[in-house]
């Protein structure tokens, strides 16, 4: 067994990627990947993942073959997501609305959900509809992300009348100006920005070159890793998680869990600070896995155990 196997199962168990890449079927579905592939350091066929154009056609071939997704067209200078990590926060998701309904997961598309920076991938919806059929809000800052995301739904039957978007309007805001004090979410989900300048993304990016293909870049692209307001906000991942957990307050009841990835868990004692501070009834964390990296799920809910039973019965039954 490699020793990437062992890495990938601590993937979530119903994520169709735990097991090592399928490389002959990937490029059955998607030929184009072929040209890409090459041994590795233990002789095992694979792609450079330092390379974008490599990663970027393995998530189109992952896509086609394990969702259906036959379009997946976006500008290369957009996040270009890893499909393994961003289906296990879904799975994760419907695990966290499935405890609190009988440890069954809520399905179709009158289950809502909030994609807070949906990006141009639109990924989070793509994921949801196709596991679980749930109808989601995209909102985003950038118009031409929303476009290009407009585009993978209609160009996908599948995901048509699922999604439908936001232009958030000003960059510090989170849920104002996107959500209605009288509209109700099952849950809201977001990847925030991680890092706090661009001089810090560009350590990052160059970091994470190394780490996988050992070659020290002077002038790194951040194309690697996406456009300037899917990688910074002023303050970081830190401050970006406070406005949301402010603005959550103002909408308490129109939403039963409230949630975000957060990659530095030197944040987790500031959050766990405010979320007191905003006198959520309940929060939690749920530790996530994808190969070397860990990361978690924090999430909180402003509804008593009366508000959450109404709501199951009204919503989820």
């Amino acid at each position: 067994m490699s020793k990437n196997k062992n890495l990938k199962t601590r993937l979530h168990p119903r994520n169709k990627n735990r097991e090592p890449y399928d490389l002959t079927a990937l490029t059955t579905a998607y030929p184009e990947l072929k040209k890409y592939v090459q041994p590795n350091k233990l002789g095992e066929d694979s792609i450079d993942f330092s390379n974008p154009k490599a990663v970027k056609l393995l998530n189109k071939a992952l896509l086609y073959h394990y969702y259906g997704i036959e379009k997946w067209e976006f500008p290369d200078n957009n996040l270009c997501p890893a499909i393994p990590g961003r289906a296990d926060y879904i799975h994760h998701i419907a695990d966290l609305l499935a405890s609190n309904n009988n440890n069954c997961i809520p399905k179709g598309n009158h289950i809502e959900c909030l994609d807070i920076g949906v990006g141009a991938s639109a990924i989070y919806p793509i994921i949801g509809i196709t596991e679980y059929g749930w109808n989601f809000i995209a909102s985003d800052i950038d118009e031409k992300s929303i476009k290009a995301a407009k585009h993978i739904v209609s160009s996908n039957s599948i995901l048509q009348k699922h999604v439908t978007f936001r232009h958030q309007k000003h960059s510090k805001k989170i849920f104002k100006g996107i959500m209605d004090v009288n509209e109700k979410i099952d849950v809201s989900i977001c990847n925030p920005p991680f890092h706090a300048s661009i001089e810090e993304a560009i350590k990052g990016t160059k970091r994470k070159i190394k780490n996988l293909s050992g070659k020290t870049e002077i002038n790194p692209t951040l194309n690697f890793a996406g456009i300037t307001n899917e990688l910074i906000f002023d303050g970081g991942e830190y401050a970006f998680i406070t406005n949301m957990i402010y603005e959550s307050k103002n909408i308490s009841k129109s939403c039963y869990w409230f949630t975000t990835l957060v990659s530095k868990e030197s944040n987790l004692k500031g959050i766990y600070k405010l979320l007191k501070k905003a006198e959520t009834v309940q929060f939690k964390t749920i530790p996530m896995g994808t190969s070397n990296k860990s990361a978690r799920i924090v999430a909180w809910t402003f509804l008593t155990e009366a508000e959450q039973k109404k709501w199951r019965e009204t919503r989820w039954s």
